[in-house]
This record gives structure tokens, sequence and C-alpha cells, in this order.
């Protein structure tokens, strides 16, 4: 019982030695996804750019990461002016919640000007149901405290199940939306940094 005793020192003094991974958190001012969407009317496909703007989240110990994503992160707003009293509320309630989780201890590990890629797998909640996809990214370290985080090959989104979502196909009608093309290229630009 000695050697117990002894052997839970040691593993409890091993751990407190180990180094704590830093907090990471998305740094709004810097992080955004970009979309092409393809309209599809009368004069033909016109491409047109829209992003999702003030990405934040806290990454958990465990690498967990929630991104919920609301209407007035996105352009339309913009585009459309004040939306009316009765849909003013909708703009700060969540459209959607991406959850991923990703190893904090790599980035840690990282040297400045290093990259690694991870596949990490992506949940998105919206309407009521989950979809998974892999996504590949690239962790580019820029600086003691900050890494970029951009997708390491190119992804598009299947504009078909884009509309079929009735939260999306909301928001496509407000944007005058009827019809999109079958791709929507997505590009993610964002900024972990530690504070």
């Amino acid at each position: 019982m000695p050697h117990a005793t002894a052997l839970g020192t040691s593993l409890f003094a091993l751990l407190l030695a180990l180094p704590a991974a830093a907090a990471w958190e998305l740094d709004p001012a810097r992080s955004r996804v970009s979309a092409t969407v393809v309209e599809l009317g009368p004069q033909g496909p016109i491409p047109r750019q829209h992003e999702v703007r003030r990405i934040a989240g806290t990454v958990e110990a465990d690498g967990t990461l929630r991104l919920p994503l609301r209407l007035d992160q996105t352009d339309v707003i913009e585009r459309l002016g004040p939306l009316p009293p009765w849909l003013s509320g909708l703009t700060e309630q969540p459209m959607a919640t991406v959850t991923t989780r990703f190893p904090p201890r790599r980035l840690e590990a990282l040297a400045v000007g290093e990259s690694l890629v991870e596949t990490l797998e992506f949940s998105v909640r919206s309407s009521g149901e989950t979809h998974r996809e892999p996504l590949a990214v690239r962790f580019t370290r820029e600086a003691s405290d900050r890494v970029r985080v951009t997708n390491a090959e190119r992804v598009a989104l299947d504009g078909r199940v884009l509309m079929a979502d009735p939260t999306v196909r909301s928001v496509m009608l407000l944007l005058g939306y009827e019809r999109i093309g079958d791709e929507v290229p997505v590009h993610l630009d964002a900024v972990l940094v530690q504070p």
C-alpha cells in the first residue's frame, strides 16, 4: 500500500508539472467565414459574396469550441437595412450552433511560422437537426499568442441541402434568392488568440 500512495503522489506531482494548455479564443474582429452564392435567375447565374463576421467562442480545456451563429453576424442586415420591429429580435437569436473539438496542446507545440493540418468533425445544429461534416483545417502559428485558422482544402456546401433547411431558406429568401447554384464555396479565415 505504501507503493500505491507513493505512485499516486508521483502522478499528482507529474500532472502539476505538465504545462497547462492555455485558453484560446477566437478574435471576433479577425474571424469570419465567406461564401459565394450563385443566384439562378432570368439573367443567368450571378455570383454574390456573403460573410458571417464577428465569430466568437472560447476553446474549453478539452478542446471543444462552440460557435453560436446569429443573423446579426451576417451581411444580411447591411443589405436589407433595418428590419421591422417584429423581426428585429430574431437578429440576436442563434440560427445555428457549430461545435468542434481539436487538441489545444498541438497548438501549444507549434513554433511561430509552423503550420499543421487537422481534419476536424464539425457538428452544425440548426432547425432542430444536427449535421456532421469533416473539415480539413490549417492552423498556422503567427505569433506566440496568435494562430490563424483557415480551411486546408476547397470546401463547397451543397446548395440544395442549404435551401432545404428552413432557417437557411428564410435567410436566402430575405436576400431575394429563390434559387441558388448547387455549390456554395466557403472560406474560413479566423484567428485564435491567447488573452
